[in-house]
């Protein structure tokens, strides 16, 4: 390479990143308006001191001072391209195209004439540069000044090895810490793992420019993606990509990538491909059923068997010592207990308790007309609004409800319907939905010991016992003891089972994951915040089939995630030593 090539050289580079500049104007009164400026003031310096000064004039104190420039004018361009796009308003997809082919350019020309200043290469271009900058050099320095000079090239390095570091990690290959216990027994808090982006698709920040997307995914596979349950605007996106740069600079001591709230982001997330393209999903008691537009038989996707963990207390012993495991969500007497629960929902008869509902209402209905003092003309179903046909609260409230019951004019009437209203049309056509079926069920169980404590606190009340003596009866304790069991379970129901999803139409026909969306959930199923769930809780009915249906908290809310928002796949575990290696299933 000689010296006329890299004037040459430094020009198309100076030229490719004002051309890069003119992509940058907007005339948006907000944050992207300073995109232009930077990249113009970069441009500028880097045309002054390279083409001009250095080349044209030979000042060869400017040699140091380009070699910066060049090192650092395809980041500043990058920033520059985010802040353009950072504002109310986007650009097009042939903007960011025709941007980044010039970016591009100028990153290779950079790369090119750095590579030709090395202090091994610039006496082959002009032994006068040579000798310039080796009497020019940190060596010449003596003193304070040496220091001050060594901490300025320490920082200058730092700074520029984040720079490439923060682009590697958007298009080739990145380094993840496991944050959480969400995919234990695969992956336990803090180990690293490589992720290899380039096979993903990788976009430019803001943009859909990118590479091409060559990675095929299936079901089994672990994934890195964006989390879909936080803002993908464009705001969120440059806090994003520049909390990235201020965590390298502070060696991960600042992370900027808070929510609303200040706490820090959980994203990305690491979870596993669960459902795939064409599919229908539901789960229930722990088993993942699918069926899709060839056969709308739910059956039982063996496979997820093979990497869900719902026992933490039988996982490899390996895996538990040293606290290798900190939360076990459920200790193995109360997995049993839960197993043994489902058992019984299982095996509940829908036929006895209807008869059993209408003999509670009777029972019920004798108490109140021997208290017969009914002067409060409250609306009952204004009362009994979701939050207090909460189960919770049904069983807790229980004296309070039973007292307003009997002194409410309407109380036989609300009792009568919520005991028995479900059973008015029949038992409904779940057409093999076990999820509902089960709901239905289990919002029964509910009403049978609620409607056998009401009864019981009206026997009392009618007789003149006190609340403290109440509250000591055997019977009630014993059906408390009941309730305890169902509770726990209603607690983990959103854990443990999920709705058909994607739902049905209004028109009750089945939809399915779309093309290029993938459902996700953790193999730790007691412990994941995944795909299933979103982050604000709701009340929400055990079932649809009932008008007086018992509620509970639900976080539930499937959703899938399109291709574009994954980033790659642990392609290696390369900490802790002892359990090195692809991930896949080596948790089991």
């Amino acid at each position: 390479m000689n010296k006329n090539k890299l004037k040459t050289l430094s020009l198309a580079a100076a030229i490719s990143s004002a051309a890069f500049s003119i992509f940058c104007l907007t005339y948006h009164l907000d944050i992207s308006l300073i995109a232009f400026p930077i990249a113009l003031i970069i441009t500028g310096a880097c045309y002054f001191t390279g083409y001009y000064k250095l080349f044209t004039k030979n000042e060869l104190k400017y040699i140091s001072i380009f070699q910066e420039v060049l090192q650092y004018l395809p980041y500043v361009l990058l920033i520059a391209f985010v802040m353009r796009r950072a504002g109310n308003f986007g650009t097009s997809y042939a903007i960011d195209f025709i941007a980044i082919v010039f970016w591009i350019i100028v990153f290779v020309l950079s790369q090119v004439i750095v590579h030709y200043f090395n202090v091994k290469k610039i006496g082959a271009i002009d032994t006068e540069w040579k000798k310039y900058a080796d009497n020019h050099g940190l060596s010449s320095y003596r003193g304070k000044k040496r220091v001050l000079m060594e901490i300025l090239s320490w920082g200058d390095a730092l700074v520029q090895a984040v720079l490439m570091v923060v682009v590697l990690n958007i298009f080739i290959v990145q380094l993840y810490v496991i944050p959480s216990e969400s995919m234990v027994p695969e992956f336990l808090i803090n180990d690293r793992v490589v992720v290899f982006k380039i096979t993903s698709g990788p976009k430019f920040p803001l943009s859909n420019v990118g590479f091409p997307d060559l990675k095929k995914y299936k079901r089994g596979d672990i994934v890195v993606f964006r989390n879909p349950n936080y803002s993908d605007d464009r705001q969120s996106e440059v806090k994003s990509f520049l909390s990235q740069i201020v965590t390298m600079l502070t060696l991960t001591k600042v992370n900027l990538n808070t929510d609303e709230n200040g706490q820090v982001k959980a994203d990305p997330l690491v979870k596993r491909v669960c459902g795939i393209p064409g599919e229908q999903l539901m789960m229930q008691d722990g088993v993942l059923y699918s069926r899709t537009k060839e056969s709308d038989e739910w059956k039982a996707v063996e496979m997820d068997g093979k990497y869900a963990e719902w026992n933490l207390n039988q996982v490899k012993p390996s895996l538990r010592k040293n606290n290798g495991i900190q939360d076990y969500p459920l200790n193995q007497k109360e997995y049993e207990e839960m197993i043994d629960f489902e058992e019984q929902r299982r095996n509940f008869d829908v036929t006895v308790f209807a008869k059993e509902a209408q003999n509670i209402s009777r029972q019920f209905r004798l108490c109140y007309e021997r208290y017969g003092n009914h002067n409060d003309a409250s609306d009952l179903n204004e009362y009994f609004d979701s939050n207090n046909r909460f189960e919770f609260a049904l069983f807790m409230n229980r004296y309070k409800n039973a007292e307003l019951l009997l002194s409410n004019k309407d109380g036989w009437k609300w009792f009568n319907a919520f005991m028995t209203e479900w059973s008015k049309n029949g038992k409904p056509d779940f057409e093999g939905n076990l999820y509902e079926q089960s709901n239905y069920i289990l919002n029964l169980m509910t009403k049978q010991l609620v409607g056998r404590l009401i009864v019981r606190e009206a026997q009392l009340i009618v007789e003149g016992r006190p609340e403290q003596s109440i509250n000591r009866d055997p019977e009630i304790a014993e059906i408390m003891n009941e309730a305890k069991s169902l509770h726990n379970y209603i607690v983990l129901l959103d854990r443990r089972n999920m709705p058909a999803f994607p739902e049905n139409d209004s028109e009750g026909k089945p939809q399915y994951i779309p093309e290029n969306c993938f459902f996700m959930m953790g193999d730790n199923r007691f412990n994941s915040q995944d795909m299933r769930h979103c982050y604000n809780p709701y009340m929400a009915d055990l079932t649809k089939y009932d008008p007086y249906s018992v509620t509970y908290y639900s976080n539930m809310k499937p959703r899938y995630v399109h291709k574009n928002k994954i980033l790659g796949s642990p392609s290696y575990r390369f900490w802790p030593m002892e359990r090195r290696g692809v991930p896949g299933f080596t948790g089991k």
